[in-house]
């Protein structure tokens, strides 16, 4: 299973993406109800998005993250925290230690850096308790695929179709899956699939303090019909029950 590579780049960008607070709990509103007790967050990078799980109601966070000029910084970051726990690893590595113990399993941006998804979410399913879910967040539209996306190591960029279709067949019943932030388009079009830019700290927070709110605000009540990400929450079904056919 290829993971995240260790260039400069994906360290460049999960640095870049630091300044997105309302971003991230745009992302985390969705998540939240999901949570339960017991979370893993794969691809943990430098703990952004760690910090803010641990400021929900969970009892233990397991973080983990295979990139050796990340790492360092998560443990850090998460060592104040008697919850929270830093793995230096992919989820196969540890996977048999936490087999049936998880409520939850999150990839925040890091699903299109793994090649073989499907066996990625079979290792999701048995960390995961019954009825335990998995959420999933991804770039999305093919046709937006960028230099910056194969820099940062993205095999892919989903559509719908084929998201539904690789969780379902991992024996998910899908709760939620929808596009994620539309005017994030536009934006993304021209400055890295046709200027082929790259990110930067200020980009990343004029965007987040401008445009995030009000986006956050449109999409709660109106849900796009496309967007630049993709966001799933899918449940691995209760022992003895079928999935609902969706």
């Amino acid at each position: 299973m290829t993971q995240p590579s260790q260039s400069h780049y994906y360290a460049h960008d999960l640095e870049a993406m630091s300044a997105a607070g309302n971003y991230h709990r745009w992302i985390l509103e969705e998540f939240a109800p999901f949570l339960g007790n017991r979370v893993v967050e794969v691809g943990a990078g430098s703990g952004a998005f760690s910090e803010l799980l641990l400021g929900q109601s969970i009892q233990s966070l397991a973080a983990f993250e295979p990139s050796d000029n990340l790492f360092p910084t998560l443990a850090a970051n998460l060592g104040g925290d008697r919850r929270a726990r830093a793995f230096h690893a992919i989820l196969e590595d540890r996977v048999e230690e936490i087999r049936g113990q998880c409520d939850c399993v999150l990839y925040v941006n890091v699903l299109e850096h793994v090649e073989d998804a499907p066996r990625e979410l079979e290792l999701v399913q048995t960390a995961l308790v019954a009825g335990g879910h998995v959420c999933i967040f991804v770039p999305a539209l093919t046709w937006l695929y960028s230099e910056l996306d194969r820099k940062l190591g993205h095999f892919r960029r989903y559509h719908r179709a084929p998201l539904r279709q690789v969780v379902e067949h991992a024996g998910f019943e899908i709760i939620k899956l929808k596009y994620f932030d539309l005017p994030g388009i536009l934006p993304w079009y021209l400055a890295f699939t046709l200027l082929r830019g790259s990110f930067s700290r200020g980009k990343v927070s004029l965007y987040d303090r401008l445009i995030v709110p009000l986006a956050r605000s449109v999409e709660r009540r109106w849900p796009p019909p496309v967007g630049k990400n993709l966001l799933c929450v899918a449940r691995k079904p209760p022992v003895g029950t079928p999935p609902n056919e969706q």
